[in-house]
């Protein structure tokens, strides 16, 4: 049967939600790492980011694809195996080691931040002394180096305090001439870049940069399914001049086949290997950093769901919480909780609980809304080590969130 070249707007949603992981039944028994690689090889890389008022950024793509797990699981995948490195992929991420040749590109270039550059420019002995440091010494950390050639740890001026050490450092770790582990918790760890990257990746040959570019949008597209040009930049952080320069030809050689989405001001392009489920029965908490939520735009041309990031925003002014996950049900956005892993009190907490406001309009019920939410809180809350689930807040989904709760009401 030919493939349709125009897609209903639930049709693309169904797409997206299949491509990127969220639409599979869940493993039925005990995950491993084969459940990990499967996720990324599907999606490429995982964003990092420090905060951690619930769990690592990293972590959380995997418990909303693949439900509880032992967490150490993808630390020895990455830190240990090596099976992932770290580098600038969309922001800093855990990427697919394979893929290191397609960004040896950005490598070469210029770094993309002042600061580092400047030191570099500044004090190249600096920057050819810590090189040496690292090979010699590493895994090691910015405050080791520091201690090791005695320089004061004085934390002034902008880049988050950064000495002159931390920002030679990531001036050669942008470059691709030192690599980095995390350790005690989140410390980055500056490394040969031959113990994080094995030999066999190595030694690949250096594609050009329009064949590398080439190769990452043709993996967003399949973790897209379908997508915008503007999407496929997005997601590796690519020149959107240079990602629209090639689609045309990506179009001509079929691989990617361009299709009209309804609702889309512009062309979608559909990856080969997307399949459009008849029915997407997904049931998923996806944090503000998941793949899912990169492209605050492509959320809402796909979902009809706003969703803006609030950790930067005054207490006072925020709308919906400090951490908030949007939740998943079926193929589009229902309801976002606002969530704290209280550690010392073994509880999750749910400090806001929101029903979209178009929940009649789709035919959703708000209690069963409330039933699956909590349902997949109260997996959330096992895999994080915490006794139970403990709503706390505001929110118009908080009273029937908390009903659902043995003896609420």
């Amino acid at each position: 049967m030919p493939r349709p070249t125009s897609l209903s707007a639930a049709q693309a949603r169904r797409i997206v939600v299949a491509a990127q992981g969220l639409a599979s039944a869940r493993p039925a028994g005990r995950v491993d790492r084969r459940h990990l690689r499967g996720v990324v090889r599907r999606l490429g890389l995982v964003q990092i980011d420090s905060v951690n008022v619930l769990a690592r950024a990293h972590h959380l793509p995997f418990f909303s694809r693949l439900g509880p797990h032992d967490r150490a699981l993808l630390d020895r995948l990455a830190y240990r195996d090596h099976e992932l490195f770290e580098y600038w992929g969309h922001e800093a991420s855990l990427i697919d080691v394979e893929l290191e040749p397609l960004l040896r590109w950005r490598m070469a270039e210029g770094h993309r931040w002042s600061g580092p550059t400047t030191v570099a420019e500044r004090r190249p002995d600096l920057v050819a002394q810590l090189e040496g440091i690292v090979r010699e010494a590493g895994p090691i950390s910015a405050a080791e180096v520091d201690a090791r050639i005695g320089n004061r740890r004085d934390r002034t001026g902008p880049w988050w305090g950064w000495t002159d050490t931390k920002k030679a450092l990531e001036h050669l770790f942008w470059y691709g001439r030192v690599g980095a582990v995390r350790r005690n918790g989140f410390e980055r760890a500056y490394c040969d870049p031959a113990t994080v990257v094995p030999d066999h990746v190595r030694q690949r040959p250096t594609p050009t940069r329009e064949e590398a570019v080439r190769e990452l949008v043709l993996l967003a597209a399949r973790a897209h399914g379908v997508a915008t040009p503007k999407d496929l930049a997005d997601y590796w952080r690519l020149p959107i001049r240079e990602v629209r320069a090639l689609v045309p030809g990506l179009v001509a050689d079929g691989a990617l086949e361009a299709v009209a989405v309804e609702g889309w001001a512009e062309t979608g392009l559909r990856h080969p290997d997307a399949t459009l489920p008849r029915r997407v029965d997904a049931c998923a908490l996806v944090s503000p950093f998941d793949v899912a939520m990169w492209h605050r735009d492509r959320v809402e041309r796909v979902h009809g769901f706003r969703y803006a990031i609030e950790i930067y925003v005054p207490e006072a002014k925020r709308v919906h919480g400090y951490y908030v996950l949007p939740f998943l049900l079926g193929d589009t956005y229902v309801a976002r909780v606002d969530l704290k892993a209280d550690r010392a009190g073994r509880r999750l907490l749910v400090q806001s609980a929101w029903r979209e406001p178009d929940l009649a309009e789709r035919g959703t019920d708000e209690a069963e809304v409330a039933e699956r939410l909590h349902g997949e809180l109260a997996l959330l809350a096992r895999w994080l080590d915490l006794d139970d689930v403990e709503v706390v807040g505001r929110g118009d989904l908080a009273p029937a969130l908390a009903a659902t709760r043995p003896g609420g009401g």
